[in-house]
């Protein structure tokens, strides 16, 4: 997207906050249902960027409004602080303060058990604001009295007082808000919560360090969430005690999901939708309690009908006006893709991480064992590689080969024995550091970023490495990134899909994807790649694909591949080693082990023996 076409969306809405004052008093709006609608927009905000962009869903998020907003409303009421604005930003800053505080303690569980512990935080912060602050935060009153803003100008002074008067200043903080939340989701860091709210395991596999920018995602929410209880404040004269309320949080996921998340602007049309109608319900229908029914109705009709919210639904609409409906590719049944030719451009280098001063071997595994209670996956394994070599493992169901790899690769620690990786011991540490050291893995089982296009797969790999395991640059765009386009476009020629770079991962064909899986790979320009099963569930076509692209990449390249198809990893790998029942059984090239009996026992259980005892 370029730049000029990124400041269309800002100069729109610009334009529209512009217009709304001299548009909706011709039809009828009140003005502080307007000014509340900016207010739970700019709450959403936030609250989109965690829960839209990053997948966490955080019913906690009241906590922080009402921080926010009481802190600035007893600095503005009991403190005697002067200046509304100064106020608000204090106000944000604690609800930050608490929002990273409360973020290391949730982020340490995941999904539900994530959600559950904000919910509790929720209740705390309630119960506390209630009973032991009370005397602070002034209990079921709440803070009367909070003044609201003015700016001196120098040559004049504006004064925001209420209604129509008090937008422009609301507006104003809404829009500042959208575009730093644009600027967020457009940066590299907008990208990597993307990446985790598709596949935060992959995201880790590739280099990022996930907790942080889940924490940091938290953080930015708690922020937003601080500022909107703030104005809360300002817009209605006095801070209300509900703002602490879990009604409050669900009131937000509500809104973001009526809108569409993952929009940003999806929670500022979903609070237009349910105040817009909680005011024509209970004033013009006169239903009083009973509104509340009619809407959650209308909830489950938007949430049942329009999944991706109405913004979602007038996107799509608008795709299938334009003749550009997003519909799918079905996978082929039977019918193979059809074969491509290998890829003409020269492999990425593949001792960017290597160690220049080290000669020995790329990688030594010492008694490698990995115990599950009272069940053996792997024992005493001994295990050498030379860099430069293209090492083949293999060995029957259940002989350890995923769980090796997976100690290999530091996803699993070992129960004993000692991992050593261009001379550095590596046992115990995480997945993360160990692809920034240069070791990485492609998946047996595809661990893509589905929703994702295949270059914006392979730009949260490439980032990794460009970047670092964590990197705040929240203000500037993924493309500039020095060295970025050039390393995407490399590893997408590398692995033959060029051609496929703009396609949503769920279009491509099941080979396309397993090209995808080791292109995710060798974007971090390892100096050890391990790929684990590459062929697996390949038409013939696709395999001898890729057997092709394997040997390209191979070149200058140490790997190490498990399969189960022995004729294509005999005619790759220069050594082999065999595991059965989680131990090394034998080690060769592939001329011995294919004539080994050891194996043939393996594999065969013996029936090639009482074949030949068998008389003629």
């Amino acid at each position: 997207m370029t730049k000029n076409r990124r400041l269309q969306f800002e100069i729109l809405a610009a334009i529209c906050l512009i217009a709304v004052p001299f548009v909706l008093p011709h039809l009828n709006a009140a003005p502080n249902t307007v000014n509340r609608i900016l207010v739970w927009g700019l709450f959403g905000l936030g609250f989109d960027i965690l829960f839209g962009y990053t997948g966490l869903l955080s019913f906690g998020q009241s906590a922080f409004y009402g921080t926010g907003g009481f802190v600035a409303a007893y600095l503005l009421t009991r403190a005697g602080f002067p200046n509304v604005i100064l106020a608000l930003g204090i106000g944000m800053v604690a609800s930050t303060v608490v929002g990273y505080l409360i973020g290391l303690l949730a982020l340490r569980r995941t999904g539900i058990y994530f959600a559950m512990i904000t919910v509790a935080i929720a209740e705390i912060f309630f119960f506390v604001e209630f009973n032991p602050l009370s005397e602070w935060t002034g209990g079921e009153n709440g803070l009367p009295g909070v003044p609201t803003p003015s700016l001196d100008l120098g040559f004049t002074t504006l004064q925001f007082t209420s209604g129509w008067s008090l937008y422009p200043f609301l507006a104003f903080c809404y829009f500042v808000g959208l575009v730093l939340a644009l600027r967020i989701v457009r940066s590299p860091v907008g990208a990597v919560l993307s990446a985790i709210r598709e596949n935060p395991l992959r995201a880790a596999a590739v280099g990022h360090n996930v907790r942080a920018y889940k924490l940091t995602a938290f953080v930015i929410a708690a922020a937003y969430a601080g500022l909107a209880g703030g104005l809360l404040g300002v817009l209605q004269g006095f801070m209300p005690p509900d703002a602490f309320m879990f009604e409050t949080s669900g009131q937000l996921v509500i809104q973001t999901a009526i809108g569409g998340r993952a929009t940003l602007l999806g929670p500022l049309v979903g609070a237009a939708i349910w105040l817009f109608l909680q005011d024509f319900l209970q004033g013009t229908l006169k239903l009083g309690a009973e509104w509340k029914l009619v809407l959650g109705v209308v909830f489950v009709l938007l949430v049942c009908f329009l999944r991706q919210g109405v913004i979602g639904g007038l996107r799509d609409l608008y795709a299938l006006v334009a003749g550009r409906a997003r519909r799918p590719v079905p996978e082929p049944a039977t019918a193979p893709a059809p074969a491509r030719p290998p890829p003409q451009e020269a492999p990425m280098p593949a001792t960017h991480h290597a160690n220049a001063s080290y000669t020995g071997p790329i990688l030594q595994a010492t008694g490698l064992t990995k115990r599950y209670g009272g069940v053996v996956a792997n024992e005493s394994i001994d295990f050498t590689v030379r860099a430069g070599e293209l090492r083949g493992i293999i060995g029957p169901n259940g002989a350890g080969k995923s769980t090796f790899f997976k100690m290999l690769t530091c996803e699993v620690p070992p129960t004993a024995g000692k991992i050593v990786f261009e001379g550095r011991d590596i046992t115990g540490m995480n997945v993360t550091d160990v692809c920034h050291l240069g070791l990485t893995k492609s998946y047996q089982v595809n661990q893509l970023f589905n929703q994702l296009t295949v270059r914006e797969n392979v730009t949260i790999a490439a980032l990794a490495e460009l970047r670092g395991t964590f990197k705040l640059d929240l203000l500037r765009g993924v493309g500039s990134v020095p060295g970025l386009a050039e390393q995407v476009e490399r590893t997408m020629a590398l692995v033959n899909l060029t051609a496929r770079a703009d396609a949503p991962v769920a279009q491509l064909a099941y080979g396309e994807k397993r090209r995808l899986e080791i292109g995710l790979a060798l974007a971090s320009s390892p100096s050890l790649l391990l790929l684990d099963e590459p062929l697996a569930g390949m038409s013939p076509v696709e395999r001898a694909e890729t057997v092709t692209l394997l040997k390209s990449i191979a070149k200058g390249r140490t790997m190490i591949i498990i399969d189960h198809d022995m004729d294509a990893l005999f005619e790759l790998a220069e050594r082999i080693t065999v595991l059965q029942e989680g131990r090394l059984l034998v080690e060769g090239t592939p001329q011995e082990i294919r004539g080994n009996a050891q194996v043939q026992d393996a594999y065969l259980g013996g029936i090639h023996e009482a074949l030949q005892d068998e008389p003629a």
